[in-house]
């Protein structure tokens, strides 16, 4: 008896980004408000990151929470109905339980259950591996409209005594709605990791330990120097590579759209892949502070308000972090 072939499904044969949605925090912290722990100074803060100030949530607003608003606003700009969107990607390392997905639940709050839903954890890069799996679901004919949402409240899990990273950090949320298109809106990724600098970003605890006694709430550090030679030098390379897979140069582009990590480092990324002054950079950092996964949409979000100009452009997006993770691609923007 022979095998039956399986029936398998395809779908288009491009797609593209449709919109863009973001939900900030509700709070705006100073510098002046965080450097006491740390024994600092807002002049210092300023130079070594270039923050001025940064989103934060009120207590009783969760992770879902924004991540629901941003969805929200994408699908409305999308023209998609919500009950189109068969898959919601959540990219986040903040929602504080682990289980229910965090997509599950924004999927049936904004109209669309009952799409597959699932949360992945590539920290600072989430967005971008998230980008590239809605890309290829949809392309497969696994999905046809996709819902993707970088989201954090990175202050629950944020030391602020803590030097490294404490005053870094932001809560927001950015979504895009993703679906077919005519034409190549979203090119393939540079993706990847790096398992053996796993300790340069990461928890300082572990859940068994805090349930333990052995360690108090685990919050967030990271090895400063060692990430930003990282990022300074080998995510340029990756930059550059994700622009020689798009088939483009720096010269194509609109906007350059980095994780915001530290201004610093965008300066250096700008320098590095010799940006034309005519390439817009994202610099949401400034007055949202660093916030992983959700940073790359928020960033857009904003160039896109500031700029409409730039829609319909080529932006390169790349994002980093623990892990250490990595991934870059170019998309054309809505």
């Amino acid at each position: 008896m022979s095998t039956p072939v399986l029936k398998q499904s395809h779908g288009p044969e491009f797609t593209r980004i449709y919109s863009y949605g973001a939900a900030r925090g509700d709070l705006v912290v100073p510098n002046d408000a965080l450097i006491g722990p740390i024994d600092s100074s807002d002049e210092w803060i300023q130079q070594r990151t270039g923050i001025i100030t940064r989103t934060r949530a009120s207590h009783d607003v969760l992770a879902v929470d924004l991540a629901t608003d941003a969805a929200r606003e994408a699908i409305e700009a999308s023209g998609v109905d919500p009950a189109q969107i068969d898959l919601v990607i959540c990219a986040t390392i903040s929602n504080v339980r682990q289980t229910p997905s965090m997509s599950a639940v924004v999927a049936d709050r904004v109209g669309a259950n009952p799409a597959a839903a699932y949360d992945e954890n590539a920290a600072c890069a989430g967005f971008s591996y998230a980008v590239t799996q809605a890309d290829a679901l949809i392309r497969t004919g696994a999905a046809h409209y996709a819902l993707v949402i970088g989201a954090e409240k990175l202050s629950d899990v944020v030391d602020p005594t803590d030097r490294s990273i404490s005053f870094l950090l932001g809560d927001g949320a950015g979504a895009v709605v993703i679906g077919p298109s005519d034409f190549p809106g979203i090119a393939a990724p540079v993706w990847g990791s790096d398992g053996s600098k796993a300790d340069a970003v990461g928890m300082n605890a572990n859940l068994t330990e805090f349930r333990d006694g052995e360690a108090e709430w685990p919050t967030l550090r990271q090895e400063g120097p060692t990430v930003f030679r990282w990022a300074v030098w080998d995510m340029a390379k990756v930059a550059k590579k994700a622009l020689d897979v798009a088939g483009i140069t720096v010269d194509d582009l609109a906007a350059f759209i980095p994780h915001q990590a530290n201004m610093r480092i965008i300066d250096e990324f700008a320098k590095q892949l010799k940006l034309p002054s005519t390439v817009l950079i994202g610099r949401d950092i400034a007055t949202t502070g660093n916030t992983s996964a959700a940073s790359i949409p928020l960033a857009t979000h904003r160039l896109l308000k500031e700029h409409p100009e730039l829609s319909g452009g080529l932006a390169l997006q790349i994002g980093f972090g623990a892990g250490l993770v990595f991934g870059a691609q170019v998309v054309v923007l809505p």
